[in-house]
């Protein structure tokens, strides 16, 4: 599974957690050494999460719609 998350590293993704249903987008940026944690920077003012491996659920590249930018709106 380790191998899946270093694929997202430096994309924009949705981090889902079992505590967090909408998830949290944001830009991945490491993972540990250990491979037990990630570090999640917000875009919306750059502050840095780390976020547990044991509690996500799933990670999923944030969508893009027709014309590249961005969805508005992500349905799940």
């Amino acid at each position: 599974m380790l191998e899946f998350i270093k694929m997202f590293i430096g994309k924009d993704c949705i981090v889902y957690t079992l505590s967090n249903e909408s998830g949290l987008p944001g830009t991945l940026k490491s993972l540990s050494e250990d491979g037990t944690a990630i570090l999640l920077e917000k875009e919306s003012d750059h502050t840095l999460e780390i976020v547990n491996l044991d509690y996500v659920t799933r990670i999923r590249e944030y969508p893009l719609n027709k014309k590249g930018k961005k969805k508005s709106i992500v349905l799940d």
